[in-house]
This record gives C-alpha cells, sequence and structure tokens, in this order.
C-alpha cells in the first residue's frame, strides 16, 4: 500500500485490516466462480487458467492479459526451478 501513496503518507492499521479484507472477498469472488466451473467439469483442482477464466466471466477481462503473462512467467521460472534440481 505504501508504494502507491506519497512516501510521509501514513496508514492507520484499521486501513490495513479494511483494505485486506477487501482483497480477501475480491479473491473468494473469483475463487468461487472457478469452483463452480471445476465442479461442472468435473476438475479437482482450480488452476491459474480457471481464474483468468472467472475473470474474464465476470467482466474482468482488461486485467487478463497482464495476468497471461505473469502466469506464463510463474510457470517457467517454477519449470526452471524444477529442471534444476538436480539428484546425487
Amino acid at each position: 500500500m505504501k508504494k502507491a501513496l506519497l512516501e510521509n503518507t501514513k496508514i492507520s492499521k484499521d486501513a490495513k485490516e479494511t483494505v485486506q479484507e477487501c482483497v480477501s472477498e475480491f479473491i473468494s469472488f473469483f475463487i468461487g466462480e472457478a469452483f463452480d466451473k471445476c465442479q461442472r467439469e468435473k476438475c479437482k483442482t482450480i488452476n491459474g487458467d480457471d481464474l483468468l477464466w472467472a475473470m474474464t466471466t465476470l467482466g474482468f477481462k482488461d486485467y487478463v492479459e497482464a495476468l497471461k503473462v505473469y502466469l506464463q512467467r510463474f510457470r517457467e521460472m517454477e519449470g526452471e526451478k524444477a529442471g534444476g534440481a538436480t539428484s546425487s
């Protein structure tokens, strides 16, 4: 939160807790939609693509392209970590 505000701006504990609650509700909103999709498709695991689908379905498609890039980079980094591990 501090990165979005002026350098000397202070944020109260109540404000931080309120934002955290809002973020949790926001995330639950998408997870619930993705969960419903996975249940219909008889999937056991919600993945990043399901969340992107939920965001598009719920009207947040303006954010999806940037998140697709992030998800792809995340998957590449995870692949590098898995590929870099060797057993002796």
